[in-house]
């Protein structure tokens, strides 16, 4: 090659999307976006079953939607490597963890201490759903990279605050208030995290929204809990956090089930577009 690709300087691009089928509805005119050698077009084409992206051309049928069986929160090409999807492990580890610290959030069956969840918390909510991340970011899905990275990370870090070895009670002391609050101030932090997220899949399906929707909840009633004290929001929390984890199970079977393999397969129900120009007019 006549040129470095690493010494090749990066350029602003303006994305540009062209239906061909209705350019030739009329009269073929062509495209009205001057050139300019400053701001190159980056163009996505649409041609019947086809959608160009730049200088690859792929099948409707073989794009990525928005879908919370792969989540994925909007249309993208395929990934070019032959990886399996990697969204159900991680969401059925998150969805198991979930459920039991959140029966024991409800205090089922007089369960109240939640050093049970610990092991879940470490090697399934925490490894497993780490490297389905990892596998994520593989396949060129970033958003699921960073959601299931972040939330194995997550696990980890409350398991580690149940293990006496890390230290992290035990140097509160006797000051149970003041632990009380640090938690508070850690369910927080997660809490807004998981509302960015939210916001990030308003333009996706139904299942998939409500995963971030009901978690964001149940972090922020955690959250409360600890400030307050309360047990009645503990359990509210508790409750929520149910919700989440079978709404999580919901979309890892969407990810996984096929005609092949199921009579049951879960159809997407995408959100309502506010942009799209034809929904004042229905």
């Amino acid at each position: 090659m006549s040129a470095d690709l690493e010494n090749q300087q990066p350029q602003d691009h303006r994305l540009v999307i062209e239906n061909k089928e209705d350019a030739n509805n009329n009269n073929n005119n062509a495209d009205s976006t001057p050139f300019d050698p400053h701001h190159p077009v980056t163009k996505v084409q649409t041609d019947g079953e086809y959608v160009t992206f730049g200088n690859e051309r792929y099948l409707r049928s073989d794009l990525v939607h928005a879908f919370g069986g792969t989540l994925n929160p909007g249309l993208a090409p395929p990934p070019k490597h032959d990886f399996a999807n990697p969204a159900p492990l991680g969401l059925s580890a998150f969805a198991l963890t979930t459920f039991v610290l959140s029966l024991v959030n409800c205090e089922a069956r007089g369960v109240t201490i939640p050093n049970i969840v610990v092991g879940l918390a470490f090697f399934y909510g925490g490894a497993a759903q780490l490297i389905a991340g990892m596998f994520e970011i593989a396949v060129g899905n970033t958003f699921g990279g960073v959601a299931l990275s972040s939330y194995g990370g997550f696990w980890g870090s409350w398991a580690a605050i149940q293990v006496d070895s890390f230290g992290i009670v035990a140097a509160y002391g006797d000051n149970t208030t003041e632990l009380r609050y640090a938690l508070g101030i850690f369910l927080v932090g997660w809490f807004i995290f998981t509302f960015f997220l939210m916001l990030l899949t308003v333009k996706s399906t139904v299942a998939f929204f409500l995963i971030f929707f009901f978690l964001s909840i149940t972090f922020l009633l955690l959250a409360i809990a600890e400030f307050s004290n309360k047990v009645s929001v503990k359990k509210a929390g508790g409750v929520f956090g149910l919700i989440t984890a079978f709404v999580a199970w919901y979309n890892a079977y969407a990810g996984i089930a096929n005609p092949q393999n199921s009579y049951l397969v879960v159809k997407a129900i995408p959100l309502p577009d506010l942009q799209d120009p034809n929904r004042k007019h229905k």
